[in-house]
């Protein structure tokens, strides 16, 4: 029984893994290209120049097969929630449930409404008018990721709740805190940024092919310049808000970051680890703690506990937390049994238990303290693979823009070649982030509170494994579909001025 238990488990998360990664094929490309084309279209109606109308157009038809796919993935996404994770619907719905709610009620409605203008409306309305609303799209889309970012910040840092033992649920009682957490604008800024840096790439490596097919000259050397130039205000943000991010796993999530680092043995002046023995000395102590001095615990310290945290007090153990996790528990049963029996002075005398244990909780379900370990292989070298390309990518932005400064751009066929066989890197790099947030903090559904084998829904393991294989094939056959009409469009290329008169 046990083992088909983690049989399931195993194959719950894998499916919805595959989900998430193929929804995050669509997304990031949808957010970039929605700055870029929005720029491009500004420079239409400022300019009048129809160049700039027709290059848009071009982007914009991209963006919409890339935005019809993504839209599909996104609701299987949502759905898996009630049916692969009632517990966890169940535990936290309340919370979990509003971001979601409002993501589908204000943000989608919002991109299904301008982005039919954005479409259709170019001979119908005015160009103020069309220019906000392929502006309005794109906010649209931003939004939409906001409310879903600030539900996953929840997961890894929750926050604005009270646990309400009479129905066995977390409650809300602090919007903006969930909202606007701490956690949720800085994961917020780290992944529309990075977001763009995919958008950047993906048309500077379209207008490589262009390039490197000696077609559209002019068109391609303006969407690599614009690209260039958001890449690059990107990527210098990104690594801005990604040191902030680190350091707050750093406070919230110390198991994550001695993953991400492949530290088991912590302590101060702790050196960065690049690869292999190449290191940078006291910059993990600088990067977690703001001082060089400072005290990073490492895996096997986490587990023993003893030491200081951040908030002054002592660490306790992973089999201190473990037990008080199982008062916690225990106190929530004898709360539960002194409530049908009518007992109030048990009730409050298990309620002060409980309470008292409540943040150590989602412990009580865990066998074992090396459960409490996430991969480490696979934490630490999809955080260097992530960080690796933003180098790259820093490096990248900035030799296409001195190119294109020194007129130098066209003639540049090396450079063409590198540029389109770097739209995969961009699409790696961005999986790789989530991997090393997802896969980081496991064993948590919710950070300390709910681990994964008590979120799971109550299924069998050969039905979750015959829908993970539906699933993949389903998005298998897209992936390829999106592929093969977004190869077409391309080769295709921008209409002429006379087809876009045409059709104005």
């Amino acid at each position: 029984m046990l083992d088909n238990m983690e049989t399931m488990i195993d194959w719950s998360r894998a499916q919805f893994a595959l989900t998430a990664m193929y929804h995050w094929l669509f997304v990031p490309l949808t957010l970039g290209l929605a700055v870029i084309m929005g720029v491009m279209e500004t420079r239409y109606v400022i300019s009048g120049h129809d160049f700039w109308k027709r290059t848009a157009r071009f982007w914009m038809r991209l963006f919409g097969i890339n935005f019809a796919i993504g839209v599909a993935t996104g609701l299987i996404l949502e759905f898996q929630f009630g049916t692969n994770w009632s517990n966890y619907s169940w535990f936290v719905g309340d919370i979990f449930g509003a971001p979601l709610a409002i993501e589908g009620i204000v943000a989608f409605f919002m991109e299904a409404t301008f982005v039919a203008v954005m479409f259709f409306g170019w001979d119908k309305v005015g160009k103020k008018f069309h220019l906000a609303s392929t502006w309005l799209t794109g906010l649209g889309a931003t939004l939409s990721a906001w409310w879903i970012l600030v539900a996953n910040s929840w997961m890894q840092y929750p926050v604005g709740m009270v646990f309400n033992p009479e129905t066995v649920r977390n409650e809300m009682v602090d919007f903006l805190a969930v909202a606007f957490s701490p956690v949720a604008v800085m994961k917020f800024l780290h992944t529309v940024l990075s977001s763009w840096i995919v958008g950047a790439v993906f048309v500077i490596g379209v207008s490589g092919w262009f390039l490197l097919k000696r077609r559209e000259k002019e068109f391609a050397l303006a969407s690599m310049k614009i690209a260039a130039c958001t890449g690059m205000v990107a990527s210098l943000l990104t690594l801005y808000s990604g040191d902030k991010s680190a350091y707050q796993v750093a406070q919230y999530q110390p198991m994550k970051l001695a993953a991400m680092e492949a530290l088991y043995e912590g302590g101060t002046r702790q050196p960065l680890t690049v690869v292999g023995e190449w290191k940078i000395p006291t910059m993990l102590s600088f990067l977690a703690t703001r001082n060089p001095d400072g005290y990073v615990p490492g895996i096997h310290n986490i587990l023993a506990g003893g030491h200081t945290t951040n908030d002054g007090s002592k660490a306790l153990s992973a089999t201190e937390k473990i037990a008080r996790g199982k008062m916690a528990i225990a106190a929530l049963s004898d709360f539960r049994q002194a409530q049908k029996d009518g007992d109030q002075d048990k009730m409050d005398a298990s309620r002060r238990t409980l309470e008292e244990n409540m943040p150590y909780l989602g412990y009580g379900y865990i066998q074992n303290p090396d459960n409490l370990v996430p991969n480490v292989g696979l934490s630490f070298w999809t955080f260097r693979i992530m960080v690796g390309f933003g180098m790259y990518f820093i490096a990248f932005f900035a030799l296409v823009l001195f190119l294109s400064w020194k007129n130098k751009l066209y003639g540049q066929r090396w450079l063409h070649r590198i540029a389109l066989w770097s739209i995969p890197f961009a699409f790696v790099a961005s999986q790789a982030g989530w991997v090393v947030a997802e896969a980081g903090r496991q064993p948590w559904a919710i950070q300390d509170l709910l681990p994964v084998n008590a979120a799971i829904s109550n299924l069998s393991a050969g039905a979750v494994q015959t829908t993970f294989f539906i699933f993949l094939a389903i998005f298998t056959i897209l992936f390829i579909a999106e592929i093969g009409i977004m190869v077409k469009a391309i080769q295709k290329g921008p209409e002429s001025l006379n087809e876009t008169d045409k059709k104005d």
